[in-house]
């Protein structure tokens, strides 16, 4: 298995949105004789965008998957998706993966969108290929494109391939590791060639450039190359192949995907350069302790994607850590503390599941149906071998919705529908509002939340409703106030009474609630007391102002009388909560707003129109810098002014822009929003 094993190769396709990550698989797909003909994604026919979303929008929402041979070699490839409503996941994926070829177009080079993607390939460390894409379209530039990779990304390009031609004149490249022209054909195969003359002293030139970058990413080459100014063969191989794996070098093809030009030399690529699974580092456990992607080790497997299938049910995407798989084996799932028998592994090609025949080593990725307890981010392993990788970290969600029954009572029916959604979506979360009783629905931007409801009222016949989620504002003081709560009451029979005293002072900021007893002399007796302090809480948490939780405030209760035979716990709960009301009116109650600490990400050209459009939300900047035509602006924006956020920036940017947003702090809210918020608050009550 280890000579096989030797030659497989496990990567990921990643880029930026519209960049044609899902064409080139269809390209690579087609010259490997998986696929007969070049689907495409205008009329729904691509192999790996399977969803009824992904046909109707045009484009993927979550990874796609396929396997096949390479001259005689195994291949594992991920589709992954490049808009970033749907590509949160990626670390996952990318976990999974030994290598990446990384896409960019030749239009519009590296975007912001790239560079948020690269950061998750960077953080994996994985060993990469540049392919410039679209090199047909009518404003395609690759020196541009060439260049916004060290100048955006900050790596040493190394050009594998050099056009001839381009937009509607590209008609082969030119390897320049041997000097050989390819030619296309029609059908987009390529054949032998001469270098046209007109390029041939810059294909020379580049072709020197490419021997210095590969001898600097080695100590011995480079100093054999200053000494005898050339490399041979076998040393520019071997010095390439070792800076690609060291992330010191990243080689560059080029292509056309929707037009099949590039495909077999991109295959080759991948076959020469990319590593096989038996060069992958080892993986860390939990605890630290290691294990080695080795056929011979005790099996483990990450569970990195899971998918509800309408016909097979739940499918468990996994990725071979080390060991041999092989059919109905029992394995561990350590944190779940479960069991679990495989079955008989699959493959999968988009939608066909292709059985798995014989053992199945390190590296491959396999499915696994009807798992009874396993879900993504969890290690299956050796019973007697316990192993569990650490799940890698996932951002944050960008952006919150309400969700509400088309019909009243149907409540548990949508969250139970959306609460099956979370199980092959990891960047979905769900939860109800402990203030309004709202379930709220939180992912990666609207297009995200959107998509997933729509997917919900497709498969579970729900009918589901979104509204914008409410602001969680909070109350508080800026006075103090000693009131009396005394509550009596008498109807016949034993009455009720109770009499309380109490201080109520501001808190500094983050210091919360404090319940102060000074009662001397046993004037409230102690089992009274407890129920003073609920009273106050109790109203505390219903808000005085706007409905609104009241927080950092300190409540000193030094007063108060009882009766004998009349006073209770609830009398005296009743006098607290009718202090507390009379001391809110007294000690200048204030409405606070929740602070988001959002960092965008833009074009350079954008950046005056951003920071205006914070600005314009009652923004506070914080500070920008730029680097390689992008700039990052900091800024502390209310919750308020950008609950639909996401939406607003690709409006403004094209789909250029991108952010992360998170709580920081809450603020004062200036006099008229407060106002507003109150109106609203008092004729929602009044309904």
């Amino acid at each position: 298995m280890s000579e096989a094993l030797k030659t497989q190769r496990t990567y990921a396709l990643v880029g930026h949105g519209g960049c044609g990550k899902t064409s080139a698989a269809e390209m690579i797909l087609f010259n490997a004789g998986v696929i007969n003909r070049l689907g495409k994604i205008e009329d729904g026919s691509t192999a790996l965008d399977t969803e009824p979303e992904e046909i109707k929008r045009r484009g993927s929402i979550q990874p796609g998957f396929a396997n096949y041979k390479w001259k005689k070699n195994d291949h594992f490839l991920i589709d992954t998706p490049g808009d970033s409503n749907f590509n949160g996941d990626l670390p996952y994926s990318l976990t999974a993966a030994d290598g990446v070829v990384f896409i960019i177009d030749a239009v519009d080079g590296v975007k912001p969108l790239s560079r948020r993607a690269w950061k998750a390939v960077d953080k994996a460390g994985l060993p990469t290929i540049i392919f410039i894409n679209k090199m047909d379209r009518d404003r395609a530039d690759f020196d541009m494109a060439l260049d916004s990779l060290s100048t955006s990304l900050g790596i040493r390009p190394v050009l594998l391939q050099y056009p001839i031609g381009s937009r509607d004149d590209f008609k082969g490249v030119v390897d320049m590791l041997s000097g050989q022209a390819w030619m296309f054909n029609d059908d987009g195969s390529a054949s032998k060639g001469e270098i046209p003359a007109d390029i041939a002293d810059e294909v020379e030139a580049l072709r020197e450039t490419m021997i210095e970058n590969i001898a600097e990413s080695d100590e011995d080459l480079m100093e054999k190359y200053l000494e005898e100014g050339e490399l041979t063969s076998d040393e520019i191989s071997t010095g390439l192949i070792q800076g690609i794996k060291n992330r010191e070098i990243f080689p560059v093809c080029v292509g056309s995907s929707l037009e099949n030009k590039g495909g077999p030399l991109l295959l080759d690529a991948i076959q020469s350069y990319l590593p096989s699974p038996l060069e992958h580092p080892d993986w860390e456990d939990e605890d630290g302790s290691t294990r080695a992607s080795d056929p011979d080790a005790p099996v483990a497997c990450f569970v990195f994607k899971t998918i509800a299938d309408p016909f097979a049910g739940q499918l468990s995407l996994c990725r071979v850590l080390s060991g041999t798989i092989k059919g109905d084996m029992p394995l561990a799932n350590p944190r779940k503390e479960g069991k679990e028998r495989l079955g008989n592994p699959f493959f999968l090609r988009g939608k066909e599941q292709v059985p798995a025949k014989g053992e199945i080593g390190p590296g491959a990725i396999i499915t696994l149906s009807k798992l009874k307890d396993t879900s993504s981010g969890d290690t299956l392993c050796d019973e007697k071998n316990p192993f569990v990788l650490e799940a890698p970290k996932l951002s944050p969600q960008l952006i919150t919705f309400a969700l509400a029954p088309a019909e009243k009572g149907d409540e548990d029916k949508v969250f139970q529908a959306i609460q099956k959604l979370l199980t092959e979506d990891v960047n979905l979360t769900l939860a109800r509002d402990e203030e309004s009783g709202d379930i709220l629905l939180s992912g990666m931007g609207q297009n995200h939340i959107e998509i997933s409801v729509e997917k919900a009222k497709r498969r579970y016949k729900v009918d589901i409703i979104l509204k914008t989620p409410k602001v969680p504002y909070r109350e508080t003081f800026k006075g103090s106030a000693e009131v009396q709560g005394r509550y009596k009451k008498q109807s016949g029979g034993r009455g009720q009474f109770g009499d309380c005293w109490i201080r109520l002072e501001p808190q500094p900021k983050g210091t919360g609630y404090e319940f102060v007893d000074a009662i001397v002399g046993g004037v409230i007796p102690r089992q009274y007391i407890p129920a003073v302090d609920k009273g106050i809480q109790e109203a505390a948490y219903k808000g005085f102002l706007a409905g609104a939780p009241i927080i950092d405030f300190k409540v000193t209760l030094y007063d108060g009388s009882y009766h004998s035979v009349d006073s209770s716990e609830m009398a005296f709960k009743v006098a607290g909560s009718m202090a507390f009301k009379k001391a809110c009116e007294a000690a200048k109650a204030a409405l606070l707003e929740p602070l988001m600490t959002i960092t965008v990400e833009v074009p350079d050209e954008f950046m005056g129109d951003i920071i205006g459009d914070l600005s314009s939300r009652r923004g506070k900047v914080l500070g920008s810098d730029s680097n390689g035509g992008v700039t990052e602006i900091r800024a502390n924006v209310p919750m308020a002014e950008v609950l639909q956020y996401a939406p607003d920036l690709r409006s403004m940017t094209g789909g250029q822009g991108t952010f992360t947003m998170e709580f920081s702090h809450y603020e004062e809210c200036p006099p008229q929003i407060a106002d507003k918020v109150i109106e609203e608050h008092s004729k929602s009550a009044e309904e």
